[in-house]
C-alpha cells in the first residue's frame, strides 16, 4: 500500500514485474490511498484485521504504528550480507529503531526544497535564489520581497509570488521559518507546543502579510498549482520533482530554503517500508522488503526519491535523471542541505494535533483572529494532546 501519484505507481509496477521474474511464486498487488487519508485508513484496516502485508509509512505515522504494536520487527533483514545494510546512511534508520529493534527501512529521505519558476524571476529582473544562497543572502526577507515583486495581474491571470501549501494541509513546511530563528512548533521531545513565541507568531504574520496585504500568496481554497506557471516559488519535499519534470511551458529550478539568523533549516521528510505484524506471508513480505530497499530497488526509486543508500545518493542514476535540475543545484539544494535538515517527530496523537493546528490556520485564513490569539489558543489545545 502506498500514497504515491501515478508516476510513482507506474515505477512500482515496473519494479514489481522485475521482482516477479526472480520470485515467480510470489504475486504482489499494489493499492494507493491519498496521503491525507492514509494514516486513518491504516487505523481502520488494523481495527478490522485487514492490513496489507507491506506498506509505505511516513515519519509522522511511525510513532503511532509502533505504539499500536502493528509493525513487524525486521532486524533480521540486516543479517543478509548481500543486502549491504552498512550502505544506509546511519541517521536514516533512527526513525525505525526502538528498543534495539528495527521496524522498517527507509526509501526516501528528502529535505524540503524551494521549486521556483525561473522565467518569472528573469521577467521580474531578480537574481536567482541559487546565486543569493551561494552568497549567504537568500533570506526570508529576500524571499518575501521576491514574492511581492513577482506577483502581478488579477482574476484568471493572477500570478502569485509564492505558495507554501501543497493541499492546504501542509502547514508543517512553515516550520522552516521559525526553525531558522531557533524556534519551532514543538520542543524536541514532542512534549510541549512552543510556537506561541515571537517567532511562531512571526511565522503566521508573514503568511498573513503575503495573503492579505501583498497579495503574493493564494488565499485558502484557491487551487493554483506550480505547474500552471502562475506560482513563482513553491515549497515541497524533493519528491515533487516527479511532477515538475512534466512541465514544458516554463523553465524551473530548485533552491535551498530561505535562511534566518541560524541559517537554512529544511524539514526532512522520511518514508520507509514497513511490514505489518499480522501478515499471513511474513517470509514473502521480507523477500519483497529486501528487494525494494536493496541496491536495485533504491536505485530505481531514486528517480523520484532522495535515496538513503550512500552509493546511490552520490551516483549519476540519482543526479542525472532526465528532466532533473543540473547536478550542481541538486547538490546545493538537497545533498548539502541534508545535514541541516530537521525531522519533524511524530506523536501517537498526531492526527488530533494536526486537526487542531489546521483549525488555527483556518482562523488565520478567515481573518477571524490575530496571530497572537491563534497561537495562544493552539497552545491551550495542543499541549494536553502532547501529554497523552
Amino acid at each position: 500500500m502506498t500514497w504515491g501519484n501515478q508516476a510513482h505507481l507506474d515505477l512500482y509496477k515496473s519494479l514489481l514485474d522485475q521482482f516477479k521474474q526472480s520470485h515467480p511464486n510470489i504475486t504482489v498487488t499494489l493499492e494507493s490511498v491519498p496521503y491525507p487519508d492514509y494514516q486513518q485508513k491504516v487505523s481502520v484496516l488494523a481495527a478490522g484485521k485487514e492490513l496489507p502485508d507491506i506498506a509505505w509509512a511516513a515519519e509522522r505515522m511511525i510513532p503511532q504504528f509502533m505504539a499500536n504494536g502493528i509493525l513487524a520487527d525486521v532486524s533480521d533483514v540486516g543479517g543478509d550480507a548481500a543486502f549491504q545494510m552498512d550502505d544506509f546512511i546511519p541517521s536514516t534508520l533512527d526513525l525505525f529503531r526502538k528498543d534495539g529493534k528495527l521496524y522498517g527501512l527507509p526509501f526516501s529521505t528528502p529535505p524540503s526544497v524551494m521549486f521556483y519558476n525561473q522565467d518569472l524571476f528573469e521577467k521580474a529582473g531578480l537574481r536567482s535564489p541559487n546565486e543569493l544562497a551561494k552568497e549567504g543572502k537568500w533570506t526570508w526577507e529576500e524571499f518575501e520581497k521576491a514574492a511581492k515583486t513577482i506577483s502581478s495581474g488579477s482574476g484568471a491571470n493572477k500570478v502569485y509570488g509564492a505558495n507554501f501549501f501543497r493541499d492546504w494541509k501542509t502547514w508543517i513546511l512553515l516550520s522552516s521559518y521559525s526553525w531558522s530563528y531557533g524556534s519551532g512548533p514543538f520542543d524536541k521531545e514532542m512534549t510541549k507546543f512552543t510556537w506561541n513565541d515571537p517567532y511562531g507568531i512571526a511565522t503566521i504574520e508573514m503568511l498573513q502579510r503575503m495573503m492579505f496585504a501583498d497579495q503574493s500568496h493564494p488565499k485558502a481554497g484557491e487551487q493554483v498549482s506550480f505547474e500552471s506557471g502562475k506560482i513563482g516559488m513553491f515549497f515541497d519535499v524533493y519528491s515533487y520533482v516527479s511532477k515538475a519534470r512534466t512541465i514544458t511551458d516554463f523553465k524551473w529550478n530548485i533552491a535551498p530554503m530561505p535562511s534566518g539568523p541560524q541559517g537554512s533549516v529544511p524539514m526532512l521528510g522520511q518514508a520507509g517500508y514497513v511490514i505489518f505484524k499480522e501478515t499471513k506471508h511474513p517470509k514473502e513480505a521480507r523477500e519483497l522488503l529486501k528487494f525494494l530497499a536493496g541496491q536495485q530497488g533504491i536505485q530505481a526509486t531514486s528517480t523520484f526519491f532522495v535515496p538513503p543508500r550512500k552509493t546511490v545518493l552520490n551516483s549519476d542514476s540519482f543526479l542525472k535523471q532526465p528532466g532533473n535540475p543540473a547536478p550542481e543545484f541538486i547538490k546545493q539544494a538537497v545533498i548539502d542541505e541534508m545535514p541541516k535538515a530537521r525531522l519533524q517527530p511524530g506523536h501517537v496523537q498526531w492526527q488530533k494535533i494536526d486537526t487542531e493546528i489546521l483549525a488555527g490556520f483556518d482562523q488565520l485564513f478567515g481573518q477571524l483572529a490575530t496571530p497572537e490569539q491563534i497561537m495562544k489558543t493552539l497552545e491551550a489545545k495542543v499541549n494536553p494532546l502532547l501529554q497523552k
